[in-house]
């Protein structure tokens, strides 16, 4: 298992915490108290504020609770945040519910996943390799 470190500012109550030990995701919070009408989208703060080491980023991901039972969801999912970037977490809720939904502050409202990536090097060139698939996109191996 590999470990880093990721430095934070949160006032206690607003610190990520995971639901279970082994889950991947540790839950980010409303840091205020919001209404998110129906049909409309909102950025909230969550209180919190990040420094990850070079070649790891944060991926906010939505809650499934959330999206199943009130029809609430990330807009950018997963909303990606850099290793450079020092300022307060905000997340973009939707609501696709006919319904007005209510954020109270301390509500769980999204979860933040942490992942190591590579840097590609990209080679310019006049034509791609062949491939079993080749240029079919959407809807290409169909429904069944």
């Amino acid at each position: 298992m590999t470990s880093f470190e990721v430095l934070i500012v949160s006032d206690p109550q607003f610190m990520p915490t995971k639901g279970n030990s082994g889950d991947a995701g540790y839950d980010l919070k409303s840091a205020t108290d919001c209404e998110i009408g129906a049909g409309q989208w909102k950025t909230v703060a969550t209180g919190v504020r990040i420094a990850l080491p070079t070649g790891y980023v944060a991926l906010v991901h939505p809650r499934s609770g959330l999206a199943a039972k009130h029809g609430i969801t990330v807009l950018n999912a997963p909303g990606t945040v850099d290793a450079g970037y020092r300022g307060e977490l905000a997340v973009t809720l939707i609501n696709h519910s006919s319904e007005k939904f209510l954020v109270a502050k301390g509500d769980r409202i999204a979860q933040i996943l942490f992942q190591k990536f590579e840097e590609p090097k990209f080679f310019s060139v006049t034509e791609l390799p062949g491939s079993q698939r080749g240029s079919a996109g959407f809807g290409s191996t169909g429904v069944k």
